[in-house]
């Protein structure tokens, strides 16, 4: 059905505002897919009337952990956007200790707060979650775990643009959650080791477009139907031929977001 299958974009972004149209034709066209990702409620409900107009696009609706701190994740708010028959995850959510203020404790409390309504939401609703984690690991990794104890294999999870090393990838992994890989891995040989290292089953590509742009796009703004680039990096850091990749990757997407309830 799809060649390509962007699990993450932002096409509801301003950037896009002045050729989204054009753009998402053109990934009709090209048999490309996306997720594109809601960062708060009103993001999330662009999200979702994006999926409704276009057949292949999707939606995630969720609350990110610092895009907008006025906000709080209200269920109620987002019940009628999680029963959409398009939307196929929760998030991004997570923790973001990057861009902590001068009271960093209680910004961490209300971070995991939002995260901890949000993996109970996400596991009522049967739907995986869409990870946003920025100098956060050990946080996160011990709150999904601990929650993985106690709702098991309903709880899942993808850690989108994932960049951290071995150790990292190798604890996610053993909870069984998914990584997601972007542009970054096109030109950061830094990131071969741990594109190498986790297996195809448990990998996706995504663009987080309109950022982060790959090679031979980087600089210019990054869109869905860049994500054959990212796929073709994949194929070539493993050495495998590029049409075995693309389909271990659809499959992997299609085993996260596409799971019957």
């Amino acid at each position: 059905m799809y060649d390509y299958f962007d699990i993450h974009s932002h096409l509801d972004f301003k950037d896009f505002d002045l050729d989204r149209d054009q753009v998402i034709e053109e990934m009709r066209k090209q048999k490309v897919a996306t997720i594109t990702i809601g960062v708060d409620l009103q993001t999330s409900r662009n999200a979702v009337e994006l999926a409704t107009k276009h057949a292949h696009l999707y939606a995630a609706v969720g609350l990110h952990p610092a895009d907008n701190a006025t906000e709080s994740f209200n269920e109620a708010d987002y019940l009628v956007l999680v029963n959409h028959p398009k939307t196929v995850a929760i998030g991004e959510c997570g923790l973001d200790y990057a861009r902590l203020p001068e009271s960093p404790d209680i910004e961490k409390q209300r971070q995991k707060d939002e995260f901890e309504k949000q993996i109970a939401f996400a596991v009522a609703h049967s739907k995986p979650l869409m990870i946003h984690c920025r100098d956060a690991y050990p946080d996160v990794l011990a709150l999904l775990a601990s929650k993985k104890r106690e709702y098991g294999d309903v709880l899942r999870a993808n850690f989108h643009f994932f960049t951290s090393p071995l150790d990292i990838a190798a604890q996610i992994l053993e909870l069984d959650f998914t990584m997601s890989f972007t542009g970054p891995i096109t030109f950061a040989p830094q990131y071969q080791e741990v594109v190498r290292y986790v297996p195809l089953s448990h990998m996706m590509a995504e663009t987080d477009s309109p950022f982060a742009a790959p090679v031979p796009y980087r600089g210019k703004r990054n869109s869905p139907l860049y994500v054959e680039e990212i796929v073709k990096k994949i194929a070539e850091i493993k050495g495998k031929d590029l049409e075995s990749v693309k389909q271990a990757l659809m499959e992997t997407t299609l085993k996260v977001f596409f799971r019957p309830s």
